[in-house]
């Protein structure tokens, strides 16, 4: 009898990394699954988002078509909301305030490693994949996942990641974190 692969839902914006993600999980033999997430109403697509590498109309249909070429399906997720009260309105309070905040992180932590792993789950999805360089790996002794930093030193995320919690990390899978760019 075969084995029934694990579903992975795979965060795909359009770009080199998270494309081989989800390429590198689908040869593991995962049943992948890729998602974009649309963050801006469609009126900020022309201008905030033109050389953007997480939110535009071209970047979705680039996921999209790499997802077909993959053979995987996809969707879009409307985040649009959910970014703009957990990112944009405590970036902007925040920056108001004389603060320089980092709207990456927050986006890691509430949009692409809580909400998309709420969604994930609803899709009967084990894990969610992105394309960052980072690694986590189980510590048999401490009984903990851990944050490791990527191979690629150069190419290293795991600062922005340094907020996830334990059951966060035990559902995500960073194919990238052993392989220089």
């Amino acid at each position: 009898m075969k084995a029934i692969a694990k579903k992975v839902l795979v965060g795909m914006s359009g770009g080199v990394d998270s494309s081989v993600a989800a390429a590198i999980l689908k040869d593991e033999g995962y049943e992948v699954i890729g998602v974009s997430m649309k963050l801006w109403s469609d009126k900020y697509y022309g201008d905030t988002c033109a050389n953007s590498t997480c939110c535009s109309l071209e970047d979705i249909n680039d996921a999209r078509m790499v997802a077909y070429k993959l053979g995987i399906p996809h969707y879009v997720l409307n985040f649009k909301e959910y970014f703009h009260e957990q990112v944009v309105e405590p970036f902007i309070r925040g920056y108001r305030s004389g603060l320089t905040p980092n709207p990456c992180i927050s986006c890691n932590r509430y949009v692409k490693f809580e909400e998309l792993l709420r969604k994930a789950r609803m899709l009967g999805c084990e894990y969610i994949a992105t394309g960052h360089y980072s690694r986590i790996v189980y510590n048999e002794q401490t009984r903990r996942y851990e944050m490791r930093r990527a191979a690629d030193g150069k190419k290293d995320q795991s600062y922005v990641l340094y907020n996830l919690k334990q059951d966060q990390l035990a559902r995500i899978l960073m194919p990238l974190g052993n392989y220089d760019k």
